[in-house]
């Protein structure tokens, strides 16, 4: 495989999308919740800052992976769920976690 294929191979494109420190995080708590606010992601994200997580979350749109829906209350909503396309990632996140929980057990 030559740069070229290597630079446009779905298998780079794809770990592109949904790489990051907190980008697995997200997509595993937006499959377990279906919905979910940025204060409620930012709770229970250890360690993340506000600016980051919303980085990451606007790659995740730009992306469409996740669709960002404002509710224009007072104050304003702003909710995060997967796209359609983006649920087609969901057994592949089950097996990413299956396979890091028995690399785990193999190590100790």
């Amino acid at each position: 495989m030559n740069f070229e294929e290597f630079k446009n191979c779905g298998l780079r494109r794809s770990l592109d999308m949904i790489s990051g420190k907190w980008k697995p995080l997200i997509l595993f708590y937006l499959f377990q919740k279906k919905e979910v606010r940025f204060a409620e992601l930012w709770r229970i994200i250890p360690r993340v800052s506000k600016k980051v997580l919303s980085e990451q979350l606007k790659q995740l749109e730009e992306d469409h992976i996740i669709q960002r829906v404002e509710v224009y209350n007072f104050p304003p909503e702003v909710y995060y769920h997967l796209t359609d396309n983006a649920l087609k990632l969901g057994p592949i996140l089950e097996a990413l976690d299956a396979w890091g929980n028995n690399s785990r057990s193999l190590v100790s």
